[in-house]
């Protein structure tokens, strides 16, 4: 981290979030992890049902950041109140941790039914998706959500179409599309050794990496592979939401199940061309895809589908390839795989990528929330 830019900070972060710290290393823990260098974090999850008896699951993953995990038993969750269990667990954690001068950081409007009555410092509202759109949606989602841009005092949006729909919906909202560490994927650049898993897979390889679900365009894929059999499709990252009965299943496609952030870049050394095959839907409508500028820095050729937030800036920069259909896929790899020299592409991917960090996103997100702390008198931060 840029140390001279750093600012003390004289708050904690409180996040609620539909996303497991665990699970896939994305935005939040990105941001997250760069506040707890210098303050606390409170990391907390929606809830898991279970035989056992309720209670709330405090981990220390880092210095300053806790991972905080209701554990709710099936009695409870069959007979009890499952917003009174959490809003009692969250003020708990907020009293026995001495939580006292905070940001109260959202990551899903669901978390209003049992936190919406904290009073914090500045309350913050990441919205990183479109999550009303998504498979399996909360029906009061929308509705929560309304109820979050009135209580929040800064809204942050995942990518530059989901602010231009949030933008009139409240005074203080900014855009921050998905960023990069650079130094990171550029490893992916150098010879080394290949990930264990890959090495039996022959090349030409063309790989995706991120969550499979109903955000991909299966029937795409398939068609792809058909068509290219010669071609080996490597698909890395956990199933949610769909069935692994849904995945298309051919010799030349791969699935190597979820790996782990720091192992990506050893994946996508051995790749030719990095793909990013989304369905055009109401889920990918307002996405903003961090595998770009990620498979970017790895020095990966990169074809998408023609998602808003790919096509501007990367594919008006001339850094993507687009294509709308398998037929357009096939025709933007055949151009890449004989393509002689990359060398003026890779300089203006370099160029572009210069502009970005998860460092530079978290530094002017900070400088927002200082300015909106001294907006305001300090709030009693009181549960009830």
């Amino acid at each position: 981290m840029d140390k001279e830019n750093v600012q003390q900070v004289n708050y904690d972060i409180v996040c609620l979030s539909h996303l497991r710290w665990d699970f896939v290393y994305q935005r939040p823990q990105h941001l997250l992890s760069r506040f707890a260098k210098n303050g606390r974090v409170f990391f907390f999850e929606e809830p898991v049902f279970s035989e056992r008896p309720t209670f709330l699951d405090l981990t220390q993953k880092e210095n300053n950041l806790w991972v905080a995990v209701p554990h709710i038993s099936y009695e409870d969750r069959d007979t009890g109140d499952l917003t009174k269990i959490q809003r009692i667990m969250v003020e708990k954690l907020i009293d026995a941790k001495k939580i006292k001068d905070f940001v109260l950081w959202f990551y899903t409007p669901m978390a209003m039914e049992f936190a919406g009555h904290i009073q914090p410092l500045v309350t913050v509202f990441d919205c990183m998706d479109e999550l009303s759109a998504f498979k399996f949606a909360p029906p009061k989602l929308v509705e929560n959500e309304k109820r979050l841009m009135e209580k929040a005092d800064l809204v942050f949006t995942g990518g530059q179409s989901l602010y231009e729909a949030k933008r009139d919906r409240h005074e203080r909202v900014y855009a921050f599309p998905s960023s990069i560490d650079v130094d990171h994927f550029k490893t992916a650049r150098e010879a080394g050794e290949p990930a264990l898993g890959d090495l039996e897979i022959p090349k030409p390889k063309l790989g995706y990496c991120g969550v499979i679900d109903e955000r991909l365009d299966l029937d795409l894929l398939a068609e792809l592979a058909d068509m290219k059999p010669e071609w080996q499709f490597v698909m890395i990252g956990p199933v949610v939401k769909i069935s692994e009965d849904d995945l298309p299943r051919r010799e030349n496609i791969h699935y190597l199940g979820g790996k782990d952030y720091k192992d990506l870049p050893k994946y996508l050394s051995e790749w030719d061309i990095a793909l990013m095959p989304f369905a055009m839907n109401e889920a990918t409508k307002f996405i903003s895809p961090t595998k770009t500028p990620e498979y970017l820095a790895a020095g990966k050729p990169v074809i998408s589908t023609p998602v808003r937030d790919v096509v501007r800036p990367y594919k008006e920069k001339e850094l993507v390839e687009i294509a709308a259909d398998a037929k357009e896929f096939a025709e933007a790899g055949e151009r890449i795989l004989n393509a002689n020299d990359r060398e003026d592409w890779l300089r203006r991917v370099d160029e572009h990528l210069s502009t970005m960090s998860w460092d530079k996103t978290w530094r002017e997100m900070e400088r927002l929330i200082q300015e909106e702390i001294g907006r305001k008198p300090k709030a009693a931060v009181r549960a009830v």
